[in-house]
């Protein structure tokens, strides 16, 4: 304890200075303006006219001095003190304790010696006032004239400089000086991302891939003690929503080496040669961070195949950047332990030589996510929603089938501000189902005023979709019906598509006949059409056209293809002749009569189911799937079982695996 009393008295403590603020020079201005306001009574004389000064000031002897100055034709007056009194009002009511008190302007036609001596030789002798004549230079004046505008200039030029060299708004890149600098964003220990794997439901596949990555990165001598080498970069590609981006932050969270992120868009810039100085500092600074993970979102937007527009709007910026971004990933100065991620929602544009192993060595699938995936996408966004007790989460996930993580997290999010506008303590299961109905369809429209004939040919024509869809056996299972107008439908019809992989023609065409259910209901019902079914035509045309030219289902075209999954760009005419075409397009028109037919014979197979559907959609302007098989029985899908029956195998088979797996456990 002494021995440390001792040091403390040897090597005392030094008291650091306060630091300077800005702020403190506000103390002693704000100290000057109030003396000046309470205590100065000085100030700049007050203008004034000879006439007053010479008819009312000095006869009455108030007049101490006067004073001529020659180079400005001006004189000032200095009134007594004792005088001051009488003219307050001309000060503002105070009284100034310093001269000169008053000025006027003095002509040139004045003849300021004669005037004032004749002013002053009427006076009794105590009255008199004396008189000065004196030329002023303004030196402080010609300096500022001549200083002033060079000041202003250099004040605005050191300004911009500073702010241009550390970027405006503080951003560390986006100054004029810092323009080739990278724009990424570091994320290290002390910088961290709070996203984790956890986080990121669904994705199993996926997050094995990338947290291969991880682990290499946090205990290399694990794979290269057997000669493996580190992977130079992965590129994340699926549809819009499927949680590309979410994954790569995961990354971030999980990582214990810096993540540098940025977007494709931010190399490129209308300055010639930003783009590919862009990518040298970021690899620079990779590589002095390394080992490290660079994350570049929307590579798309930098990495389009190079020449595919040549003469069309090229851009040589794009493609320098491109140049200098391949160089860097796999030229003759590698980069060790620097892995590229990257994401896309379009590989099929990518440049070639961007896509080879080498660069990126892996090409991760995010598709959309299928029932098990959605349930564990549920789970985690409605963690911090307050649900009703007893809420099933499966339901939710069965009823979204084609959603991506974002339309889940949207659900979620709508579900929680309608039972909010409800005045609701919990969300409930029709709070889910209306959020889904939302987004599917749009807000519902009930004020929209339809007349009652529309209103009945909308009924017909939904009662005419969901009574094929039903009765056929390969079409999508319907859900719920409606006649209230949403966004810019009359009516919707609302399908549980089976989730499989592969499409037959059986399938297809029972699709495409329940999709003309509605123009066929209108014509036995009304017996003629109308604009009504633009929506389901454009669909089934384009479905019978892929049926035709891309998947071969038609016999007289033959097992051809004429789709370009490369997307080359350089397809300025159709890939078939005139006679290909021909056929074509009346292959196509023959799918459709027959999907036109087969509808015909089903509605006017059930008439009475059909008929009694359309009054019901008129009475309660929305169905579901338990008005159907009210009406039309149960469904019965292609291999001739009901859903019914179909639902109780399914609970079998699984209450049966289960089994085999705990005994095997066992």
């Amino acid at each position: 304890m002494d021995q440390q009393q001792n040091r403390n008295n040897r090597y005392p403590k030094k008291i650091k200075p306060p630091k300077f603020n800005i702020f403190w020079i506000y103390v002693p201005l704000f100290a000057m303006i109030l003396y000046m306001w309470l205590g100065y009574r000085g100030g700049d004389p007050v203008k004034t006219e000879w006439y007053k000064v010479k008819e009312q000031m000095i006869p009455q002897g108030d007049v101490e001095k006067v004073t001529f100055i020659t180079n400005q034709n001006r004189a000032e007056v200095t009134i007594k003190t004792d005088s001051l009194k009488k003219y307050k009002n001309l000060f503002g009511g105070r009284e100034p304790k310093f001269g000169p008190h008053l000025y006027f302007i003095v002509s040139n036609n004045f003849d300021s010696e004669q005037e004032l001596n004749q002013a002053r030789e009427a006076l009794p002798p105590d009255k008199k006032f004396s008189i000065e004549t004196e030329e002023r230079t303004n030196y402080l004046g010609r300096i500022l004239d001549w200083l002033l505008l060079p000041l202003i200039l250099i004040g605005l030029w050191v300004f911009m400089f500073r702010k241009m060299s550390k970027g405006v708004g503080g951003g560390g890149g986006s100054g004029i000086f810092n323009v080739g600098k990278s724009q990424a964003k570091l994320f290290d220990k002390d910088n961290n991302t709070k996203v984790t794997f956890k986080d990121v439901a669904g994705l199993e596949e996926a997050k094995v891939e990338v947290m291969e990555i991880v682990d290499f990165l946090r205990n290399p001598k694990k794979y290269t003690t057997l000669g493996g080498k580190i992977p130079k970069g992965a590129l994340l590609v699926g549809p819009p929503g499927t949680g590309k981006t979410l994954l790569a932050k995961a990354v971030a969270g999980e990582a214990d080496v810096p993540f540098f992120s940025i977007s494709g868009s931010d190399f490129v810039e209308m300055f010639v040669g930003v783009g590919a100085s862009r990518v040298r500092d970021l690899f620079r600074q990779a590589k002095e961070k390394a080992p490290c993970i660079v994350f570049i979102d929307e590579i798309d937007a930098v990495g389009r195949a190079r020449g595919k527009n040549a003469g069309f709007s090229s851009n040589d910026e794009r493609e320098n950047t491109l140049n200098q971004l391949l160089t860097e990933m796999d030229g003759f100065g590698s980069n060790s332990g620097v892995i590229i991620l990257a994401a896309t929602n379009r590989a099929d544009i990518l440049d070639k030589a961007l896509m080879r192993a080498g660069r990126f060595d892996r090409q991760i699938n995010v598709d959309l996510p299928e029932l098990k995936e959605r349930d564990e996408i549920f789970r985690v966004h409605l963690r911090n929603l307050k649900l009703e007790e007893g809420f099933d989460i499966e339901f939710l996930s069965k009823q979204t089938p084609g959603f991506s993580g974002a339309d889940i997290a949207n659900v979620c999010n709508e579900a929680a501000l309608i039972a909010a506008r409800r005045n609701k303590k919990a969300i409930e299961k029709q709070d889910f189902l209306d959020a889904i109905d939302r987004i599917v369809g749009g807000l519902e429209k009930k004020s929209k005023i339809i007349p009652p004939n529309e209103k009945r040919t909308i009924a017909f024509h939904e009662a005419g979709h969901a009574t094929v869809s039903w009765v056929l056996p390969n079409a999508n299972p319907l859900l719920k019906v409606t006649i209230i107008p949403r966004g810019r439908a009359l009516g919707a019809a609302w399908y549980l598509p089976e989730e499989r992989q592969i499409t037959t023609t059986e399938q297809m065409m029972d699709e495409m006949a329940a999709t003309m259910g509605g123009r066929v209901a209108e014509e036995i019902i009304n017996g003629r059409i109308s604009t009504g079914a633009l929506n389901d035509l454009e669909k089934i045309t384009k479905q019978a056209y892929a049926m035709v030219s891309y998947f071969g289902m038609s016999p007289a075209v033959g097992h051809l293809s004429f789709y370009d999954s490369q997307d080359s760009g350089y397809n300025f005419s159709k890939p078939y002749s005139e006679k290909t075409a021909e056929l074509i397009d009346a292959e196509a028109k023959a799918l459709i009569d027959r999907a036109h037919d087969t509808a015909r014979d089903v509605l006017m197979a059930h008439m009475e189911g059909f008929k009694e559907l359309a009054q019901l959609l008129l009475e309660k302007e929305v169905i579901f799937t338990e008005d159907m098989e009210r009406i039309f029985g149960p469904r019965v899908k292609e291999n001739g079982e009901t859903a019914a029956e179909t639902k109780a195998e399914t609970k079998a088979e699984a209450e049966e695996n289960k089994k085999t797996e705990e005994e095997s456990g066992n």
